[in-house]
């Protein structure tokens, strides 16, 4: 394969209408308005369903976005660091305006594997805080952290659900965190995620899961993100070292 072209030179229909569809998105620039199917069927000569399979594709590369009962050219993907700062401080550092949907915010047990990963009681309490995250108003993922009751007695009377918890465990109790155990991998959103989110429970998502310890290696919080895979990607930076 070159340039998603096959060695024998048979392009597939719809491919080659993806590739117009994208010249003509550059023309649009971001925020324009993408004919409609028809249209753009009749423009390249192809059937709906030619039309329609590349415009899925741009779709879930983060190209385009469905906006009422139009489509528009989207913006570009937001790029959140894969480092131990809060989603704010990764929004905010691209010029977007973070925000965040209270869903729940509630004591349970803990339960044997999140305990485990907690090193509390399975029948310790939790504090499972779920919500939804926004950049300018959009929603872009959902977002359920776990930390112990013990440990944050006072999360429920005094944290705003609409800020970033690791400014509020640094600035308000002192706790610095060091060090994070995660994990990515791809997914399909329940229906309940994707109806949260507000996506086609098709659009793969970006599912990360994260353990943050303290200096002395005391964990402080399991999270569990799950992200737009057409509207987020992540970076890191690597070395030999």
């Amino acid at each position: 394969m070159r340039a998603g072209i096959p060695e024998h030179g048979r392009v597939p229909k719809y491919y080659a209408v993806k590739a117009r569809l994208e010249a003509l998105l550059d023309e649009l620039g971001e925020g324009g308005t993408l004919p409609t199917e028809r249209d753009l069927a009749a423009r390249f000569e192809v059937s709906r369903e030619t039309v329609r399979q590349a415009l899925r594709d741009l779709l879930i590369l983060g190209r385009l976005q469905r906006r009422g009962r139009g489509t528009v050219v989207a913006g570009p993907k937001l790029e959140q660091p894969l480092s131990l700062v809060s989603y704010t401080e990764g929004v905010r550092a691209q010029g977007r305006v973070p925000g965040r949907t209270l869903i729940a915010l509630d004591r349970l047990p803990a339960g044997a594997a999140l305990g485990a990963q907690l090193r509390i009681a399975a029948t310790d309490l939790v504090w499972h805080l779920e919500r939804v995250l926004l950049a300018d108003d959009e929603r872009v993922g959902l977002e359920s952290t776990y930390v112990p009751v013990q440990r944050f007695p006072q999360l429920g009377g005094e944290f705003d659900p609409d800020s970033s918890f690791y400014g509020y465990v640094r600035d308000r109790l002192g706790v610095r965190l060091a060090t994070a155990e995660e994990k990515i991998e791809t997914v399909l959103a329940t229906p309940r995620e994707a109806l949260l989110i507000g996506t086609p429970p098709a659009l793969p998502m970006l599912l990360l899961h994260r353990v943050s310890y303290e200096p002395d290696g005391r964990p402080v919080e399991r999270v569990r993100s799950l992200y737009r895979g057409d509207r987020f990607s992540f970076t890191t930076r690597l070395s030999t070292g």
